[in-house]
């Protein structure tokens, strides 16, 4: 992973697995490392965004990382003018998407962005209130302009409405009016996804750095315990599923829900009674919105959401009645983060003079008022807005199947959204003139090309990071959501052929010491293979995972900051969590003994899975 000097593996260095000869071709050229930038690029930190893309990405899915690849960098170099960074850069390996951030060190230029920054910020700060109720309304506004759209596979001939309202225009017309449409609706929401996060990221980032500054023995866990317990939308899925649960046991079909069998079956036995029915109609009212929530981080079509495949839900409903029916609580500790968050903040307030007093409340109580928006947005944009934007791509996939271009409905997915532009063209042509074309040969057989390299790809295990590191890392995105600063790194270099150590270390994410045995989830799918009790270690964990949080004992992600989704559910659930440690889920096997320890950002092997099987033998 590491070369000697401090410096990564060169990414010019990195070998195709075998089997993915050719890989490069399903990416655009622009997110490849090429001859031309060499110098630039080798001489980069570029590090592995294993939270959002944990897998090879797929071709059309790519539209996720590069709208917000315009978007977020608009909002950092042209919108905000953020003093210090200039964004984040996209390069694909093997299939894996890997992110760099740019940071200004000229003085004179971050001088001149200053003051254009705070006139920006402030205005949005000072009305954040208002302008976040407006921003719900054009996010539901976008969400709802892409459930009205529809696709269709083109008739034997056009309806006779075209000629009598004299149109003017066809159904094959309004097809690729409809993809632009769609591909607007994505863009445009990517725009609304990084409106105010750099700035909330920002704000938060003030006050770890006023605090850092005022307080140098304070850790970053302290620091975001003063901003927890608020309650957001972004738990309202699982809440609800909890809800459900009570309502079973209310309602006397606890039984029925508990039943083994797949969500289909559950649903036709509580068909059988009328108590069931009730319960039926209840989970109907709140499917939309709150089922649409994706199994992954919503950058993936392979990651359905519960509207999708209801097994997720079902299961933890069934595991939430058999908790009630043993007198257990299922709410979440909010009171009790309130008041821990109430205590530590008065402690350290309490340190300061007078005037840093009256800066130390500023920050803070403006981070809490940011803080909602920093996870709810994720509900509106990535699970709602991306689950259905993945289906009317599904839409439009069977719409070329019926055309005759692709074999399978997922076949789009294999396809840049460049690319599905050319094979609609072509189905539009065949379906004017009525005859076969070349196209439908040509692209079946390239999908199952890039169907057997993806397979390939997905065997390769990227490092957390390549090239070589910055002084100092100061974009707020990289900083507070991966967990990239100086001590990551530093970490991430010094566990280089650490494959034998005892101990390995992350960023301290939720306070809290735990001994107990480890489970290792690479994906949705394996959540059903934990058992109680166990340390959860995987990539990363998306919101949807939160489903468990009440059943493991601690946990450990490769990636992630103090504001990732596994740091803030881990304090909110009270569970201790070590994140950011680069190789966790390489090092640890299922089985394993380990001691997670929340308050020093260290995991600790006490036995080997390994070992124990050989002295059982």
């Amino acid at each position: 992973m590491a070369e000697s000097g401090g410096r990564f593996t060169d990414p010019y260095d990195i070998a195709t697995p075998e089997g993915a000869d050719g890989w490069q071709s399903m990416y655009p050229s622009y997110l490849l490392f090429g001859d031309d930038l060499r110098e630039r690029d080798r001489d980069k930190l570029w590090f592995f965004d294993q939270m959002h893309n944990p897998e090879p990405v797929y071709p059309f899915d790519l539209m996720m990382p590069e709208s917000w690849l315009v978007s977020l960098n608009q909002y950092t170099t042209r919108i905000w003018n953020l003093p210090t960074a200039l964004g984040i850069e996209q390069r694909i390996v093997n299939g894996y998407l890997y992110l760099s951030p740019n940071v200004i060190e000229d003085p004179a230029q971050i001088a001149e962005r200053e003051p254009i920054f705070a006139e920006r910020a402030r205005h949005y700060f000072e009305n954040w209130d208002t302008i976040y109720e407006d921003w719900v309304g054009k996010a539901t506004d976008c969400i709802a302009r892409l459930k009205a759209m529809h696709f269709e596979p083109l008739g034997v001939r056009e309806p006779t409405e075209t000629v009598t309202s004299a149109r003017g225009i066809t159904t094959a017309f309004d097809l690729l009016a409809g993809y632009s449409r769609l591909l607007e609706n994505m863009h445009e929401m990517a725009y609304y996804h990084f409106e105010m996060l750099n700035l909330a990221y920002g704000a938060y980032l003030t006050f770890l750095e006023f605090c850092k500054t005022n307080f140098p023995a304070i850790t970053d866990d302290l620091v975001a315990r003063m901003v927890a317990g608020i309650d957001v939308i972004l738990y309202r899925p699982d809440s609800e599923l909890r809800r459900l649960a009570h309502r079973a046991v209310e309602l006397g079909v606890g039984d029925v829900l508990k039943s083994p069998g797949s969500p289909d079956d559950v649903v036709s036995a509580m068909e059988a009674s009328p108590e069931g029915k009730e319960w039926l109609a209840d989970l109907e009212s709140i499917k939309d919105p709150w089922f649409y929530y994706s199994t992954g981080a919503g950058y993936c079509h392979a990651n359905r959401a519960w509207i999708d495949d209801m097994t997720p839900p079902f299961a933890a409903m069934r595991d939430y009645v058999a908790r009630i029916e043993r007198g257990e609580d299922l709410s979440r500790p909010l009171e009790h983060l309130q008041a821990e968050r109430e205590r530590i903040a008065s402690g350290y307030r309490d340190l300061l003079d007078e005037e840093h007093r009256a800066g130390f409340d500023a920050l803070l109580g403006l981070s809490r008022q940011v803080f909602p928006y920093v996870e709810n947005h994720n509900f509106y944009v990535e699970h709602w807005h991306h689950s259905i934007f993945f289906n009317k791509a599904r839409e439009l996939g069977a719409v070329l199947v019926a055309a005759g271009m692709l074999e399978r409905d997922d076949d789009i997915y294999f396809l840049h959204r460049y690319e599905v532009y050319s094979v609609l063209y072509e189905a539009e042509v065949r379906w004017s003139i009525g005859v076969p074309t070349s196209g439908e040969h040509t692209w079946r057989r390239e999908i199952e090309r890039r169907r057997r390299i993806y397979a390939a790809l997905e065997s390769w295990r990227p490092p957390p990071a390549l090239g070589v590191p910055p002084e100092v890392v100061t974009e707020p995105i990289t900083v507070t959501l991966f967990g990239i600063n100086s001590d990551t790194i530093n970490r991430w270099l010094a566990a280089d052929g650490a494959g034998a150590a005892e101990e390995f270390h992350g960023l301290a994410a939720s306070p809290g010491v735990v001994e107990g045995t480890a489970r290792v989830v690479h994906r949705v799918e394996e959540l059903d293979q934990l058992v109680d009790g166990e340390i959860l270690v995987c990539p990363l964990t998306a919101p949807s995972w939160s489903i468990v949080f009440a059943r493991i004992a601690a946990a450990v992600s490769d990636g992630g900051g103090i504001m990732s989704h596994a740091a803030i559910v881990s304090r909110e659930y009270e569970l201790p969590a070590v994140v950011a440690t680069g190789i966790g889920t390489q090092l640890v096997k299922t089985g394993d003994r380990l001691r997670v320890d929340g308050d020093n950002g260290v995991v600790t092997f006490l036995s080997r899975a390994a070992d124990s099987a050989e002295s059982a033998g």
